[in-house]
C-alpha cells in the first residue's frame, strides 16, 4: 500500500469513527447498568396528576425558583434567560481576597473549556451588592475574561440574593434574613440542568473538583438523548 493510499485509509477510518461514535455511545447509555447519569439534588414536592380520569399523587423535583437580577451590563437577567440551558452558578464578592479569586479563575477555565457548547451558561451572584455595583461587576468580569451573553455577574436586593442562595441553590445551611449582619461565603459551584434542577455541587477552589464538573457537564449533555431511570442516589431532602 503506497503512502497516498495509507493516508486515505487513515482519513476514512477517522471519519468513520467520528460518525459512528455517537450512535455507539447512545446504545451503551440507553441499555444495561451504568453510572452515566447524574443525581438530582433537593427536596421532592408532592403534586396531584390526572391520568385516564383518575387522580394520583406524584412527586416532582425541586427546581430553581423564579428570579430577576441585573448583570454587569445593566441588563435584567431572569430565570427565563436560563430556560432550556445548562448553567453553572456561584456566589462571590469582588473585594474577597481568599477563595473568590480562585473560584473566579476556575469558572473562567470552565467557560473557556466549554466555549463550543452554546447551551451552557454561567451565573455569578455577588453577596455584597452594596459595594458590587454594575460598574464594579463589569470591571471584574472583564478581568476574568467573561464572554458577554455567556457569563453573567449579577447584583440585586441583598434579601433576594441571599434567599435564592439558601432556598434555591441550598449553598449553605446557616440561617439568615439577608439583613445588614447576614453574610454568605461559600466555595460551592452548582450545576443546573435544562429543567432547572440541581445536578451537582463542586468545590470551586479545588482543581480535581473542577475537572469533575467539566466531565459532568458533558454527561448532562448526553443525558438529553437517553431515557432517565430513577436512581437510588438521587439526593432528596
Amino acid at each position: 500500500m503506497d503512502n497516498v493510499s495509507k493516508r486515505s485509509y487513515k482519513k476514512g477510518f477517522v471519519l468513520f469513527f467520528i460518525l459512528l461514535f455517537p450512535s455507539v455511545l447512545y446504545l451503551f447509555l440507553s441499555s444495561g447498568n451504568h453510572n452515566f447519569t447524574l443525581p438530582i439534588f433537593g427536596p421532592r414536592h408532592p403534586v396531584e396528576a390526572n391520568e385516564n380520569g383518575e387522580t394520583r399523587t406524584d412527586t416532582i423535583y425541586h427546581t430553581i425558583p423564579e428570579f430577576e437580577f441585573v448583570n454587569q451590563y445593566g441588563e435584567k437577567v431572569s430565570h427565563k434567560d436560563f430556560e432550556g440551558k445548562i448553567y453553572v452558578t456561584d456566589f462571590f464578592f469582588t473585594t474577597c481576597k481568599s477563595i473568590c479569586p480562585i473560584m473566579s479563575n476556575h469558572m473562567s477555565r470552565v467557560q473557556d473549556s466549554l466555549v463550543n457548547m452554546k447551551d451552557v451558561l454561567f451565573l455569578s451572584h455577588t453577596v455584597d451588592p452594596e459595594y458590587d455595583s454594575v460598574h464594579v461587576l463589569l470591571d471584574y468580569a472583564q478581568t476574568m475574561g467573561a464572554e458577554k451573553g455567556t457569563w453573567h455577574f449579577v447584583t440585586g436586593e441583598k434579601k433576594e440574593l441571599y434567599n435564592i442562595a439558601r432556598k434555591g441553590y441550598f449553598i449553605t445551611a446557616m440561617e439568615g434574613d439577608g439583613g445588614p449582619e447576614d453574610f454568605i461565603h461559600s466555595e460551592k459551584f452548582v450545576l443546573i440542568d435544562k429543567q432547572g434542577r440541581i445536578r451537582g455541587y463542586y468545590d470551586g477552589t479545588d482543581e480535581e473538583d473542577i475537572d469533575r464538573l467539566l466531565d459532568e457537564v458533558k454527561v448532562l449533555k448526553f443525558e438529553e438523548f437517553i431515557p432517565r431511570k430513577e436512581k437510588k442516589n438521587d439526593k432528596s431532602n
